[in-house]
């Protein structure tokens, strides 16, 4: 496996204030291709404010954003978006009353003489779940009437729009049930596989050792533990998210 050193994003001490609350202090992250990094981290650890820099909702007060090696600025979503990060919160933001297509190109629609190309959109979106074997068998159906693990598919497609190089997915299965995560577990994998960098937030360390690369741990804004999500232990992971402990920062490796 050939390795490429320059990381698809790379956070250098990005600080972040709301008034007298520092929701990050100097954090640092770094993600490759092909690679998952899981940020774990109890509530208010700064895992969504961080999230929500990369995908352009917030703007850093301090620190530097890179996206292959190169200082970035990204000011809000849409020029997220132009850089290749895309991103998935917890809320979803799918439109219930439209069809599967409609919602992955939702503001993004392809127009070819003034009017939307629906079969373009169409091939297009099947090629997305195809990608990452969704298993949603109508494209017209309407998002209402599909699964939880269906709409989170839905959702990730959507990211593929834009030929992402990183994608942020937030809390992707929470109030899943086992079978739904499994399927969401799928997906990402499938994003990897992909060539894509993701960034994974979840409660579940199991979830996150189930398909993660790396851990990345934070606690009250700051770096706190950097893992091998395959070899380490459970109670490692615990200990840095209390505060129990700090560890040593593994060498994240590049997928390829």
């Amino acid at each position: 496996m050939s390795r490429d050193e320059t990381p698809v994003l790379e956070l250098r001490r990005v600080t972040k204030r709301f008034h007298a609350v520092e929701a990050l202090v100097d954090a640092d992250l770094v993600v490759h291709r092909r690679e998952v990094v899981a940020l774990v981290g109890d509530n208010a650890a700064g895992k969504s404010t961080l999230a929500r820099i990369v995908s352009g909702v917030y703007v850093p007060d301090e620190g530097t954003i890179s996206l292959d090696g190169v200082v970035t600025e990204l000011p809000n979503p849409s020029s997220a978006f132009r850089h290749g990060v895309a991103a998935v919160f917890q809320e979803l933001a799918l439109a219930e009353n439209l069809d599967v297509v409609a919602n992955i190109f939702l503001g993004h629609e392809v127009i070819r003489g003034g009017l939307m190309d629906s079969d373009k959109m169409d091939k297009l979106a099947r090629s997305y779940l195809d990608q990452l074997g969704g298993g949603i068998p109508l494209l017209h159906a309407p998002v209402s009437d599909l699964s939880a693990g269906q709409r989170q598919c839905v959702a990730i497609a959507r990211t593929l729009v834009g030929s992402p190089r990183l994608v942020v997915l937030d809390e992707p299965t929470a109030s899943l049930s086992i079978a739904q995560t499994a399927q969401v577990l799928g997906y990402i994998e499938h994003l990897r596989e992909l060539g894509v960098g993701v960034i994974l937030i979840s409660h579940s360390i199991s979830d996150v050792r189930a398909v993660a690369d790396r851990i990345e741990v934070l606690r009250h804004g700051r770096n706190n533990g950097s893992f091998d999500a395959r070899s380490t232990r459970y109670e490692d992971v615990i200990a840095a998210m209390t505060g129990a402990s700090r560890w040593h920062r593994v060498q994240p490796e590049a997928h390829s």
